[in-house]
């Protein structure tokens, strides 16, 4: 009875700090059609405004999202010198779900389009770092291909959406370069507002399939979130969303500012292994333009991986997913299992 109350009490704990974030953070977003993204009070795009993606001819703008049957993995592989093998075959895939092994009915390794996520850490915190931080993101927005979409979250005290999806670099680096450092650390609130963005559009067809990643930069521990990381965590356990966080390790030395920077660490390990994204843990902001184009290498040479479950029961209970490849000294990384349907 215990144990029942206190779930109950969690989920309307959840419910209303979600309510609340629906309340305040959609509309730092919201911007009428009609009003072009140069007009917004005489500004362009300010801090905390979001224009509208611009039209893209060659798609609606989707995201990946397959459909309820198919469960789909981003699969990375790499050889025993951690360079990524790019050169397999769909019948060089077994995948596991619970033990059982699974038929691939969807294989794909033509580089997809992603739908990207780009987080920013502008806390009190990142301010001697954040020119260096600022250029390292750009050159990463402009390693995007034209049938890439990102968006640009910037997260402190508050998270602002600073740029909504686009395919165009100038608008991404605009919007990076905006940023200024003050204030707290909301990083679960960010994360999980760039989650929810992420599942926004639905792929209607399979030629509209993307890969999902959210590229996240922090300095430090989340203090001021609303959201408990238990919860953002099962929102990207429930996602198709590969998380790939730079935890940036602070100057300053004392046992505080470490003891903070070990629960940030979990944090960001927790989140990329369950996603199967990467962690990387720099002690100098130089290190960040290599990372960032770690990232970019990684997300270029993944295989799509689908397949449609043998079990069939919809009872939203977790399974666990496991990928082996047919080739020596080759290690599969993907996310560690998925939530089954429910109805």
């Amino acid at each position: 009875m215990t144990f029942v109350l206190h779930r109950a009490i969690a989920r309307f704990r959840t419910a209303a700090v979600v309510a609340t974030l629906a309340a305040t953070v959609p509309l730092l977003s919201a911007q009428s059609p009609s009003r072009p993204p140069d007009a917004q009070d005489g500004q362009g795009q300010g801090r905390g405004t979001a224009p509208q993606p611009p039209a893209t001819p060659q798609r609606p703008s989707p995201s990946f999202k397959a459909g309820v049957d198919l469960v789909s993995l981003n699969v990375t592989v790499t050889d025993s010198a951690a360079r990524y093998v790019t050169d397999l075959q769909q019948e060089d895939f077994q995948v596991f779900e619970d033990g059982a092994l699974q038929e691939v009915t969807f294989f794909n390794k033509t580089n997809l389009p992603i739908a990207l996520g780009l987080l920013l850490d502008t806390s009190a915190s990142m301010e001697s770092r954040l020119p260096i931080a600022q250029e390292a993101a750009i050159g990463f927005a402009k390693k995007l291909r034209p049938q890439d979409l990102a968006e640009v979250i910037d997260f402190d005290s508050r998270v602002l959406i600073l740029q909504s999806f686009t395919n165009k670099s100038s608008e991404l680096e605009q919007a990076i370069r905006k940023t200024a450092a003050g204030g707290s650390t909301s990083m679960y609130n960010a994360i999980y507002i760039a989650l929810k963005d992420l599942k926004k559009v639905v792929a209607t067809n399979v030629d509209e399939i993307r890969r999902q990643a959210i590229v996240v930069l922090s300095d430090g521990e989340d203090t001021s979130s609303l959201l408990p990381f238990e919860e953002v965590l099962d929102l990207a356990k429930r996602s198709e969303t590969a998380i790939y966080a730079i935890g940036l390790r602070s100057s300053e030395v004392g046992v505080s500012s470490n003891k903070g920077f070990k629960e940030a660490e979990f944090v960001l390990r927790q989140l990329s292994q369950e996603t199967g994204g990467r962690t990387f843990f720099p002690t100098q902001a130089s290190e960040l333009p290599a990372i960032y184009g770690q990232i970019s290498d990684e997300l270029s040479s993944q295989y799509t991986v689908g397949y449609t479950s043998r079990n069939g029961k919809r009872d939203g209970a977790w399974r666990r997913v496991v990928v082996r490849v047919n080739r020596p000294n080759a290690v599969p990384r993907t996310k560690q299992g998925y939530f089954a349907p429910t109805r």
